[in-house]
Formats: C-alpha cells, sequence, structure tokens
C-alpha cells in the first residue's frame, strides 16, 4: 500500500515537471516570437534564428524546436499580454537564465540585421516584467548585437 502511494505521488512528480518543462519551453519560444512579430514583418532568418536557439537552449531537435516554433505562433496569436509568458520565466528562472533568454531576444531581432524600434521596446518590457536589471540589459543588447 505504501510502495503503491509512493510510486502515485512519483508519477505525479514527474508529470508535473514534464508539463512545468513544456510550459518553460513554448513561454521561451513565445517571447521570441513576440520579437519576431512585433514588426509586423516576419522574415526567414528571424525564423530560423529562433528554431536554432530553441534546439541550442533546450537540446531538442531540430523538428521538435519547428514545433515548438509553430506552437509558440499560435500562442502568441491567442495572447492577451506578455504576463503569461513572463510569470512562468519568474517562477522556474534564476536571474541568469533571465539574462540569457534577454540575451537571445536580441538575437532574433538582429537576425534581420535592422533592430526596429518596436523590437527594442518589446524587449525593454520583457526585461522590465522579468526583473532583469537595466544595467543587464544593456549588456546582453551588446553582446547580441557583437556576435
Amino acid at each position: 500500500m505504501i510502495t503503491h502511494l509512493k510510486q502515485l505521488f512519483t508519477t505525479n512528480n514527474s508529470e508535473d515537471e514534464a508539463a512545468s518543462d513544456k510550459n518553460i519551453k513554448l513561454a521561451c519560444a513565445a517571447l521570441m516570437v513576440e520579437v519576431m512579430v512585433i514588426d509586423r514583418i516576419s522574415i526567414r532568418a528571424e525564423q530560423q534564428q529562433i528554431i536554432r536557439m530553441l534546439h541550442n537552449r533546450f537540446g531538442i531537435d531540430i523538428e521538435d524546436a519547428e514545433e515548438l516554433f509553430a506552437m509558440a505562433k499560435n500562442e502568441v496569436r491567442d495572447a492577451t499580454s506578455l504576463y503569461q509568458f513572463t510569470k512562468i520565466i519568474n517562477s522556474k528562472f534564476h536571474d541568469q537564465q533571465k539574462f540569457e533568454l534577454i540575451q537571445q531576444l536580441w538575437q532574433v531581432a538582429y537576425a534581420d540585421e535592422d533592430l526596429d524600434k518596436h523590437e527594442e521596446a518589446i524587449i525593454r518590457r520583457i526585461a522590465e516584467l522579468i526583473y532583469l536589471p537595466h544595467s543587464q540589459f544593456i549588456r546582453a543588447k551588446r553582446l547580441a548585437r557583437d556576435k
């Protein structure tokens, strides 16, 4: 009986962790897509940049990264605010992970070699919502620009 209860709780924890991991991946991908679509010009370079970053960041294969990208586009289309994505980041990411995410958002913005003022504004807003200090926001921008 006790063994059965332990297995039940272990299974639930594993399922919760898997759901949480999926939510984190989707939140990151959605924020990247938000940056991509904010200037209303979605080019292939930005899409490929996002897919590559998802592949590298999460260690998933390219097909899974493409599927995650497609899911994120749907989430962004249906979203009413950034909060549904940033609250997940705030609950699961530490400061270094937040910095890396903002740096990746800058990489999306620079993928088309044309930084739009709307892209900069949304990255600034996301950085504020995840409580990243302004100095880290600027540092991430410089690192992404110089890549």
